[in-house]
C-alpha cells in the first residue's frame, strides 16, 4: 500500500503542470486591450524576459563550478541532482514569470470592459501557473529521483540546486526592482509631484518590469526552495524514525501529492463580486485548501501510522502558518490601526513616519515568533524531531494557492500601471488600485508564511546536518554544547551574516536607486518636454541602469551565503559550523520579519493616505509617507525576504558537505 500511494507524487505533479498549462491557455486567450496597452505591456515584457535571461547566462557559470565542487567533494549523484533542482527552479520562475507579463494587460482591460469580478479571475489565472509551476516542477522533481534511484540522501544536492538559484532569483530582483521604485517615487512623486505610474517618469517601464523579476519569479523560486526543501528533510528525518516499509519517506511526499490536489480544489473558489472584497476572495481559497489538507493529514496519518500524531504536527503547522499570515495582515494592512499609526504620524514630517514604521516592525515579531515556538513544542511533542519536519511541510502542503495568492499582487500592480500609462478611465483605474491594495496585504501575508515556513524548515535541515555529521563520522551522538567555545564562536558569527547580507543588498539597492534617480533628474533636466507630455522619456536606459546594478550588485551576497558555512566548517570544525546556524536561524528569522513588516507597513500606510485620508494625496503628510515608503522597499522587497533564503541555503550547504567538511574541516584548532 504505502510502496503505491508513493506514486501519487509524480502524477499530481503532472497533473499541476497540466493545471497550469490550462491556466496558461486561460490568460492567452483574453482579449489583450488597446495597441497603447499591448505596447506598454511589451515593454515590460521585454525588459523582464532580458533580465531574467542576463541573470541565468551569469547563474550558468556559479552552477558549473558548485556542480564540479559537489561532483568531486561528495559525489556525482548529488552533483546531478543539484543540476536538476537548480534548471527546475529556474524553469518554474520563468514559466510564472513569462505568464504575468501577459495577465498584467488583459487584468487591465478587463477591469475596463468587464469590471472587478473578471479582472480579479485574470489575474488570480495568471498568479495560479506560478503556483502549479512551483509545486508540479518541486514534487515532480524530488519523487522522480527518489523513485528511480531510491536514495533519499542524493536530494539535498536537489535542495541546493534550489535553494542557490532561489537566492540570486530574489536578491537580483529585489535589487532591480526596488532601485527602480526607490528612483521612481523619489523624483517623480516627492520632486515633481506626478502621480505613480505616470507615463512621463523614465524609471515607470523598470518599475513595472521589477514587480515581475522581483515578486513573481523570486518569490516563485523562494518558495519552490522552501517547499522541495521541507520535503526532502521530512524524508530524511522518516527514514531515520520509521525504517519499517519506507513509511517515513513515503509521508511526506503523499502528504504533498495530495496537498497540491487541494490547492487545484481550492482555485475554483476564488471568486469575486462586482461590490464585493477580492481579498475575502482569495482568503476563501487559502482557508479551504487548508482544510482539505487537515482531513488529508488526519486519513493518511492512520493509514501509514496507526496513529494521529504526525497528523497533529501537519495540522500544527498549518494552523501556524495560517495564523502568521492573518498576524502579518494585522500589521501591515490599511484596515488596522498600525498602519493607521503610521500614516497619522506623517502629518509631522518623515522622520517621525520612519520612527513609528520600525516600532511596528520590531512589535510584529512577538506573536509569529510565539507561534512558531508552539507550533514546534506541539509537533516535537506529538512526532518527534520528524514532528517538526512535518509542521513545515504541512505549513508549505498549500504552496500551490499560497504563490497563486502572492503572485496575484504583482500581476494586479501591472495592470494599474499599464491603465495609468494608457490613459484609461478613473473608473478602470479605481478598480486596479482596489486589486492592488489588495496585492499589497497578500504580498505581505505571503512573504510572513515564507519567514515562518523557512524556520521550520531550516530548524529541520538543521537536525538533517546533525545526522549527516553523525554518518560521516560513525558517532552514536553529535552534540553542540553551548557551553564550548567553538560552538559560542559559531553562534555569534551565525548571529552576525544576516546583518552583513541585509547590509551589502540595502547597499546594493542604495547605489542602483542613486544612479536612477540622477537618470530621472537628467532627464528631466535636458528635456522640459517630458514633464508637460510632449516629448517621450527614455524609458530603455533606465531598464538598463535596473539591470546592470542588479546583475553585478548580486553576486557578493549570493557567493557569501555558500562560502560563510564552508569556511566556517574548514577553519573552526563541524562543532562551530552547528553553531553558526543555529545562530543565523535566530537573528535571521526575527530580523526577517521586522524588515518584511515594516516594508509593508509603510507601503500600505502610503496608499491609505492616497486614499484620501490624513490630507490626501500631494499633501505633506503623503510626502512623508513616500519617503517612508522608499526606506521600506529594500526592506520588504530585498532584504527581509531574502534573508529566510539565506538561512535555509547555509545549512543545506552545510548538509550537503557535512563529510567533507568531517575529514578536513577545523584546520585551526587541530
Amino acid at each position: 500500500m504505502v510502496n503505491s500511494l508513493v506514486w501519487t507524487a509524480p502524477i499530481f505533479a503532472v497533473c499541476a503542470i497540466l493545471f497550469a498549462l490550462y491556466k496558461a491557455s486561460v490568460v492567452n486567450k483574453q482579449n489583450p486591450g488597446t495597441q497603447r496597452m499591448q505596447d506598454i505591456a511589451g515593454a515590460i515584457s521585454e525588459g523582464a524576459h532580458a533580465f531574467l535571461l542576463a541573470e541565468y547566462r551569469i547563474l550558468v557559470f556559479f552552477v558549473v563550478v558548485l556542480f564540479l565542487l559537489i561532483g568531486i567533494g561528495i559525489g556525482w549523484g548529488t552533483a546531478l541532482c543539484y543540476l536538476v533542482g537548480s534548471a527546475l527552479s529556474v524553469l518554474a520562475g520563468y514559466w510564472g514569470m513569462s505568464t504575468a507579463v501577459k495577465a498584467n494587460v488583459r487584468t487591465a482591460n478587463a477591469a475596463r470592459e468587464s469590471g472587478m469580478n473578471k479582472a480579479l479571475g485574470i489575474a488570480f489565472s495568471g498568479g495560479n501557473v506560478m503556483g502549479m509551476a512551483v509545486v508540479g516542477l518541486g514534487l515532480g522533481g524530488a519523487s522522480i529521483i527518489y523513485l528511480i534511484s531510491g536514495n533519499y540522501d542524493i536530494l539535498f544536492g536537489f535542495s541546493l540546486g534550489a535553494s542557490s538559484i532561489a537566492l540570486f532569483a530574489r536578491v537580483g530582483g529585489g535589487i532591480y526592482t526596488k532601485a527602480a521604485d526607490v528612483g521612481a517615487d523619489l523624483v517623480g512623486k516627492v520632486e515633481t509631484g506626478i502621480p505613480e505610474d505616470d507615463p512621463r517618469n523614465p524609471a515607470v517601464i523598470a518599475d513595472n518590469v521589477g514587480d515581475n523579476v522581483g515578486d513573481v519569479a523570486g518569490m516563485g523560486a523562494d518558495l519552490f526552495e522552501s517547499y522541495v526543501g521541507a520535503i526532502i528533510s521530512a524524508m530524511t528525518l522518516g527514514a531515520i524514525t520509521w525504517v519499517e516499509n519506507g513509511k517515513g519517506i513515503a509521508f511526506p511526499l503523499v502528504l504533498a501529492a495530495f496537498g497540491i490536489l487541494a490547492s487545484i480544489a481550492a482555485s475554483f473558489c476564488v471568486r469575486g463580486g462586482e461590490k464585493s472584497n477580492p481579498q475575502k476572495s482569495l482568503e476563501v481559497g487559502s482557508y479551504v485548501s487548508a482544510g482539505i489538507v487537515v482531513v488529508i493529514s488526519i486519513i493518511f496519518s492512520n493509514l501509514f501510522f496507526g496513529r494521529l500524531n504526525e497528523a497533529f504536527a501537519v495540522i500544527s503547522g498549518l494552523i501556524v502558518g495560517l495564523i502568521i499570515g492573518k498576524v502579518t495582515e494585522i500589521y501591515t494592512s490599511g484596515d488596522y490601526r498600525f498602519v493607521r499609526r503610521i500614516a497619522k504620524e506623517s502629518e509631522t514630517g518623515a522622520a517621525t513616519t520612519i520612527i513609528s514604521g520600525m516600532s511596528v516592525g520590531m512589535m510584529s515579531c512577538v506573536v509569529p515568533i510565539l507561534l512558531i515556538c508552539v507550533g514546534i513544542f506541539i509537533s516535537y511533542n506529538t512526532a518527534g524531531i520528524y514532528g517538526i519536519a512535518l509542521a513545515a511541510v504541512g505549513m508549505l502542503s498549500t504552496t500551490g494557492i499560497t504563490v497563486s495568492v502572492d503572485s496575484y499582487g504583482p500581476i494586479s500592480d501591472n495592470a494599474g500601471g499599464i491603465a495609468q500609462m494608457s490613459g484609461l478611465d478613473e473608473s478602470v483605474r479605481n478598480i486596479t488600485d482596489k486589486l492592488d491594495a489588495v496585492g499589497n496585504t497578500t504580498a505581505a501575508m505571503g512573504k510572513g508564511f515564507a519567514i515562518g515556513s523557512a524556520a521550520l524548515t531550516a530548524l529541520s535541515l538543521f537536525v538533517s546536518f546533525a545526522q549527516a555529521v553523525k554518518t560521516a563520522g560513525n558517532l552514536d551522538t553529535f552534540p553542540i554544547d553551548i557551553q564550548e567555545s567553538m560552538v559560542v564562536i559559531g553562534l555569534l558569527i551565525g548571529g552576525m551574516l544576516p546583518f552583513v547580507f541585509s547590509a551589502l543588498t540595502m547597499s546594493s539597492v542604495s547605489n542602483a536607486a542613486n544612479k536612477m534617480i540622477e537618470e530621472v533628474r537628467r532627464q528631466f533636466r535636458s528635456d522640459p518636454g517630458i514633464l508637460k507630455g510632449t516629448s517621450r522619456p527614455d524609458y530603455k536606459t533606465c531598464v538598463g541602469i535596473s539591470t546592470t546594478a542588479a546583475l553585478k550588485e548580486m553576486l557578493v551576497p549570493g557567493i557569501m551565503a555558500v562560502l560563510a558555512p564552508l569556511a566556517v566548517g574548514l577553519l573552526l570544525g563541524v562543532s562551530a559550523l552547528g553553531g553558526m546556524l543555529a545562530g543565523s536561524l535566530v537573528t535571521g528569522v526575527l530580523l526577517a520579519i521586522f524588515m518584511s513588516n515594516s516594508g509593508g507597513a509603510w507601503d500600505n500606510a502610503k496608499k491609505y493616505i492616497e486614499e484620501g485620508h490624513n490630507g490626501g494625496k500631494g499633501s505633506e503628510a503623503h510626502k512623508a509617507a513616500v519617503v517612508g515608503d522608499t526606506v521600506g522597499d529594500p526592506f520588504k522587497d530585498t532584504a527581509g525576504p531574502s534573508i529566510n533564503i539565506l538561512i535555509k541555503l547555509m545549512t543545506v550547504v552545510a548538509v550537503v558537505f557535512a563529510p567533507f567538511l568531517y575529514q578536513y574541516g577545523g584546520l585551526l584548532i587541530r
